[in-house]
């Protein structure tokens, strides 16, 4: 006997599915035929976007956070470093370069 194997449904899909489920059209039954998903599987994801959806509005839109990498302090010690093993290793290879 061979074995049925399991769909795995995308993130969108599943909202496609939930979104027409709580348009209230069509019954969970009409939704699951027309989608190829159990009736009962709208209904999961359907109470599933409804119990999230508070969620989507509860974040600040304020201004973006500042990325800790981009701080300018590191930005300029780490431009000295390069700079002290770029002058290190001009002065071992033996070339003679004139910084700008």
């Amino acid at each position: 006997m061979s074995e049925k194997k399991r769909n795995k449904f995308t993130a969108q899909f599943k909202a496609k599915v939930a979104l027409e489920a709580i348009r209230g059209d069509k019954t969970t039954n009409e939704i699951g035929q027309e989608f190829g998903v159990h009736p009962s599987q709208v209904g999961l994801w359907k109470r599933e976007i409804l119990e999230n959806a508070p969620g989507i509005f509860e974040t600040k839109r304020g201004p973006k956070p500042v990325d800790p990498s981009s701080d300018p302090e590191k930005l300029y010690t780490e431009i000295g470093r390069l700079k002290v093993q770029l002058d290190w290793l001009k002065k071992k290879s033996g070339l003679t370069c004139e910084a700008a």
